[in-house]
């Protein structure tokens, strides 16, 4: 410890923390030790070679024997306005060098360094730019999906809106309206102005329709459960195809195909080989219905009594995917030893073969379909 009697002007150096000595034992540093003091102007500023877009005013002609004071330094950087013309032109006509910027030594010769700009994509951006263009796009094109989604499966709502406009258009000799034209805005919802055409004709021709038919029977069966996992458009395409492989539906020569036959099949149609198997094995097993029930129709008819069921659905979500009759039914055939018939393969093959009236109460299929059940019975 330190006494603070003792004097302490001889002292060179204590050895402790300078912070706690006494102010009289502190030492001076020699100059050449102290650092160097980096004036403000330098610290807050930058130098005009710096800035690709400052311009560096010319500097005057020096007075004889005279040298101005410097000016204190500022805290904020300077600014540099761009000298005027006419004062530009007064200094080069008395003969003014201008004076050279200067340049730094840790960057080469013509190089200029980038300057980061942070200005909104928006705010320069002229009325005509190709940004510009495409955002419009952009939202052209979002205002038509809506307005096309909109509807989507309600065609009473596609009616509402042709009326409209006929009624605005302008006047035009009466055309008397056909049937088809009617039964396009009545149809079923999910018969929309954008469904397939082939799609459509199956509709308005076969779907609801009562089928007592072994062989269209056997077809409807086999579509249904080839359906799975894709959708009625495009099996109605192939339609032909599997008639063709399977030599029309006949039962009779189905039943009869080999292993090599059915490999063939395959391999020629481009139908899944497990598929093929599944239909000869339904065609074996309608074999033995004939024996038990005379035929396919007095079978799958007997689950319904001979008589279509008839639900009278006003809109098409409330129409399910199964029923419990379409369970029983699956059941049943399962026991018997069908394959690819489930409870939604069997509600999909009720509503083909007209075991079922799945038309909407407002369809004129609906009707159709209700009268022909009749006429069989």
């Amino acid at each position: 410890m330190c006494n603070s009697n003792v004097k302490s002007a001889g002292v060179a150096q204590i050895d402790g923390r300078p912070v706690l000595q006494p102010a009289g034992n502190r030492v001076a540093a020699p100059d050449a030790a102290r650092p160097l003091k980096k004036s403000l102007h330098k610290s807050f500023s930058m130098p005009p070679s710096y800035d690709n877009n400052a311009t560096v005013p010319a500097r005057p002609a020096p007075a004889e024997n005279t040298r101005a004071a410097p000016a204190p330094p500022s805290l904020l950087p300077p600014t540099t306005p761009a000298p005027a013309p006419a004062a530009a032109r007064a200094t080069k006509a008395a003969g003014a060098v201008p004076a050279e910027k200067p340049r730094s030594k840790a960057r080469k010769p013509g190089a200029v360094l980038p300057v980061a700009t942070f200005a909104a994509p928006e705010a320069f951006e002229p009325a005509g730019s190709i940004a510009a263009a495409r955002r419009e796009h952009a939202a052209q094109a979002q205002a038509q999906r809506k307005s096309r989604i909109a509807h989507y499966g309600r065609t009473a709502s596609f009616s509402r809106v042709e009326g409209r406009v006929g009624a605005t258009a302008t006047a035009e000799p009466a055309v008397p309206a056909s049937p088809t034209t009617g039964l396009d805005e009545k149809r079923c919802s999910f018969i929309t102005p954008y469904s397939d055409p082939l799609y459509v004709a199956y509709h308005d021709e076969e779907w609801g329709v009562p089928v007592h038919d072994d062989e269209l029977l056997f077809e409807m069966l086999t579509l249904s459960g080839v359906q799975v996992g894709a959708d009625w458009t495009s099996i109605l395409k192939k339609r032909h195809v599997y008639r063709e492989a399977f030599s029309g539906f006949d039962v009779d020569a189905v039943a009869k195909y080999t292993e090599k036959q059915m490999a063939s099949l395959s391999a020629d149609y481009g139908l899944d080989l497990g598929t093929v198997r599944g239909t000869v094995n339904n065609a074996c097993r309608i074999l033995e219905v004939r024996r038990d029930f005379c035929s396919l129709d007095k079978y799958v008819w007997a689950f319904v009594n001979n008589k279509p069921l008839s639900p009278s659905y006003k809109y098409s979500r409330k129409i399910p995917v199964k029923t419990s009759k379409s369970e029983s039914i699956s059941k049943d055939m399962v026991r018997r030893g069908f394959r690819f018939v489930g409870p939604t393969v069997i509600h999909s093959f009720m509503e083909a073969v007209g075991l079922t009236n799945d038309h909407l109460v407002s369809c004129p299929r609906h009707r159709v379909c209700s009268a022909a059940a009749r006429v069989n019975n």
